[in-house]
Order: structure tokens, then sequence, then C-alpha cells
């Protein structure tokens, strides 16, 4: 395998916190091929391999244990990081590409179909790293990792310089811990810079819904009706795509601006009360509990899909499902058919460390968004790939407009 930079191949038997070790191979090609998809990263090892901006750093990473994270971080040891990981669900890990960071000699925890008491497990690996040093910088998605730091080791918290939040879930945690005076570290939540947002959140989703559903069912979008609860960035996404595919998509948002912009893209906007009744697909983007209820899975067609891609379960209640279905029939991994008292069916699917590390003295406690200067450097890295010529201003123009050069070229409450 190739080496990376500061870890060295480990033994397989070494390594019983992944699936099976012997994926590693395949792990590795699939994250040679990523690389090649993920030119702000590797602009970020061309930058910075050097100075190792991260040294230092001990980063305990609790995110989807994925051939993209994979690259990420490869990227943050190359950049002087010593890093720990797991993943942020207990069914999103690709085993391969655990195996293949595992084999890399990076501490990772991970497998797909962890229990929930083997999830809680994993997390707390992360925690202490080879020479008994505890973490000093968190790198999260959802806050279970920024939680159980916070409830259970809070002698960890004095020497954390900092949080990255990648989420909308984990960022309506922080912003409850900040109210309730229980967040005791800087935090950056990355998930509201524009290039997150706009290009994860929305363009990612966009891409991965359908492919998820595809992949699952195997049915024919076009002519469907699909309810998207939710009609922020990643609702926007998941809409787009639905729509692509011959949908008519039905929007539920509970905010007016939201639901305004919806309606002025030609997207019914109701509630799922309403709804429930017509659907054949429900996404729910919203990142709140309570979505789809007991009361709306009685009133859905017959074998509508259902499916979550927020970030936890909460938002679709399978539990209702689980104990009023008269039969529960797995058709395979993570799609179960339901068969209710109806008679009808529900398929139900399962689906920022450098800023803080260097400048922590800038951030007191609270939630921080990323500068914007940052938000546009991240922007920049993917240009070259995208054979994007930037225009420069001249001096003159510069300062006509009331700007640098080199920017930032908008104010922090411009809106994309």
């Amino acid at each position: 395998l190739p080496a990376v930079a500061g870890c060295s191949a480990v033994a397989a038997s070494a390594y019983p916190q992944v699936s099976d070790i012997s994926l590693a191979d395949w792990g590795r090609k699939a994250i040679e091929i990523a690389e090649n998809e993920m030119p702000g990263l590797m602009k970020m090892r061309e930058m910075y391999s050097a100075s190792k901006p991260l040294k230092g750093a001990r980063i305990a990473g609790c995110l989807h244990m994925t051939v993209q994270t994979a690259v990420l971080i490869e990227t943050l040891i190359v950049l002087g990081a010593e890093v720990q990981w797991s993943s942020c669900n207990i069914f999103s890990t690709q085993d391969h590409a655990a195996a293949a960071v595992a084999k890399a000699g990076i501490p990772v925890f991970a497998w797909k179909g962890e229990t929930d008491e083997e999830y809680l497990w994993c997390i707390e690996q992360t925690l202490y790293f080879k020479d008994g040093q505890p973490l000093n910088m968190i790198l999260d998605d959802g806050g279970d990792l920024t939680n159980l730091v916070h409830t259970k080791y809070p002698q960890l918290l004095k020497g954390i310089r900092g949080i990255s939040e990648e989420t909308t879930t984990g960022v309506h945690n922080l912003y409850k811990m900040k109210a309730n005076g229980t967040l005791k570290v800087p935090a950056i939540n990355v998930n509201d810079s524009v290039t997150k947002s706009k290009f994860d959140n929305l363009y990612g989703c966009r891409e991965s819904l359908i492919d998820g559903i595809k992949r699952a069912t195997d049915v024919m979008i076009a002519g469907k009706v699909a309810v998207v609860a939710g009609y922020g960035d990643v609702g926007k996404g998941c809409a787009q795509a639905l729509r692509s595919f011959g949908a008519r998509v039905i929007i539920t948002e509970i905010d007016p601006i939201n639901a305004l912009q919806a309606a002025m893209e030609g997207y019914e906007v109701t509630t799922m009360e309403e709804a429930c009744k017509e659907g054949n697909i429900f996404v729910t983007t919203t990142g709140c509990t309570d979505i789809v209820q007991g009361r709306h899975f009685e009133q859905m067609k017959d074998d509508a899909i259902v499916c979550n891609i927020g970030h936890f379960d909460v938002e679709v209640d399978a539990k209702w499902l689980n104990d009023n279905a008269v039969e529960a029939v797995n058709v395979k991994p993570q799609v179960d058919r339901y068969t209710l008292r109806n008679g009808r069916h529900i398929i139900l699917l399962v689906l920022a460390q450098i800023e803080l590390w260097t400048h922590s003295d800038k951030y007191a406690v609270g939630v921080h968004f990323l500068p914007k200067k940052l938000d546009e450097a991240v922007a920049a890295a993917h240009l070259d790939k995208l054979s994007v010529k930037l225009t420069k201003l001249s001096d003159k123009q510069a300062k006509y407009l009331g700007l640098s050069r080199d920017g930032p070229f908008k104010p922090d409450h411009y809106r994309y």
C-alpha cells in the first residue's frame, strides 16, 4: 500500500476495530479515485504539507467513515495532525474505506451495522491517543462526540482548543448548549459556511438522494408524487433531483421565507397532514423530530417509500411502525417493508480544524462561523480542477469597491 505521510502499515491482526482488514486493498483503490474528485483537500496538501500547520493537534473525529472521509483523514495527517476516528452513524461506514485507513496506521473504530453500545464504545476509543495524551481538537458530525466529552469526560475540556461541527443537527445542538451555558469550548459552525451549505448540502444531496433510492428500491421516479419535508439547502437539492427525474414534488415547511422560495420555484407547499395522502416517496430533510408520525403512515398510499436524509432517525417514527405493523419484512440491508393493519405497505429506507488550532485565541467559548476569507479560500482551492479562470480586480477597481484585491469579496451577511 502507498504510505500516508506520518503513518506506517500495520499488521491486520492489530485492527479488530474494523470489520474486515482484508478489504484494505479495495479501499485504497477507492480512496485514490476519490482523491481525484476532491481537489480542495488535495490543494490543501499541496499548500501546507511542508509547513504542517496542524502539528501538535490531536484530532478526534466522529464523521461518516466513507471513502471521501478517508481523504479528509489522510489530509489532516499530511498537515501534521494526529488523528483517531469513529463514525457518526451506525449504518454509514464503508468497511473497505475503514480497512484502508486502519492498514495505513491510523486508529479507526468503525464498522457498518454497529449496535448503539458499540457505537458509543467506538467514540470513546478516540479520546486518548497512543502516548496517553487526550484529544485537543474535535471534528464532529451530529454532536455525539461533543456531548460525550462535555457530559462524561468534562476533565478533558480544558485541553481542547476547539470543535468544528459539520451538520445541521450538530449545529442546533451547539446553539442549545451555548444558550443553556453548557458549551465550554469554542466551536466553528462549518455547516452554514457557504462552501458547505451550498455545495455539500445542496449539490451533494442532489446527487446522493436519487442514487440511494434507486439502489434501495429500483423504483421509477418519473410520474410519482414526492414529498420533501423541509426546504433548506438539503431540501432544495432533494427537490431539484426528484423533479429532474420526473416526479411531481410537494414541499412541507415551517419557515415562511423558505415556503415562499419553494412556491416561487413552482413547488406545491402544504402540510404533511395533506401531503401524506398524495405522496409515493417521502424524504425528510429537516433535522427535527416527529416529521412523519403514525397518523401519517396510516394515510399513505400502498408501498409508499419513506426515507430520511437528515442526520438522525428521529424525523421518521420508525418505532411506531415496529410497534403497530402486522408484519415487517427485511427486503435487503437498510430496506424494510411494513404491512399495516389497513393492508397497505410502507417501505422504510435507513439511509475547519486549521483555523481553530492556529488561531484559538481569537475564539471565545461559543459558536462561530467560518471566516469569509477562509470560505473563499475553500472555494478557490477547487477552481483549477474545474478549469475556472477567476477575474482579478485591478487596484483601481478594488479601491472603487472598497475591497482588498485578495478578498474577502462579500460582507458576512451576504447570502449567495
